[in-house]
């Protein structure tokens, strides 16, 4: 970060130097382009098949902890403790398993984008270039406060993008 804004600083110190930035909101590409959808098709097929097993155990287990309620009455102290406990374990042991899902969920969603940013990437590159563009930043993550002209090439991203990448 601090070398964009050194890099900046130079190039605009430079009075007879212009400088032509542009900014892409590669969010908006990723949601937008055609591959995109495959993606989050994979990506929430998935998903679901991992929600329903939970959902199973979970439904499963709301009803042992109502069984043991109603047993928890007739039971001795010693088993009811021991039936309690061993409930709760599998509580637990359910909510690990969620835990675990969502980190390979996001594993795998992040194993999905990374060819597809690479692509979104070299697409940058080119229409920066074609546009004689000198510096392109992100849109979402660089707080730029202030630039005398931005060209937005996100609309030029998809579309390209798209072309390429059919």
């Amino acid at each position: 970060m601090k070398r964009i804004i050194l890099a900046l600083t130079l190039l605009t110190a430079t009075s007879s130097m212009a400088l032509t930035v542009g900014k892409v909101d590669v969010q908006k590409v990723l949601l937008t382009i055609k591959e995109s959808e495959s993606i989050r098709t994979k990506l929430k097929t998935e998903f679901d098949k991992k929600q329903n097993e939970i959902k199973k155990e979970e439904e499963k287990l709301v009803k042992e902890r109502a069984d043991f309620e109603k047993q928890a009455m007739v039971m001795n102290e010693q088993t009811k403790q021991k039936k309690g406990q061993a409930l709760q374990q599998k509580f637990m042991a359910l909510q690990q398993k969620m835990q675990k899902y969502q980190g390979e969920m996001q594993e795998m969603e992040q194993e999905f984008k990374a060819p597809v940013l690479k692509k979104i990437k070299d697409v940058v590159e080119e229409i920066s270039k074609g546009k004689g563009v000198d510096f392109t930043y992100e849109a979402g993550t660089t707080p730029l406060l202030y630039v005398k002209e931005v060209v937005d090439l996100t609309a030029d991203v998809i579309k390209n993008y798209d072309k390429k990448h059919k």
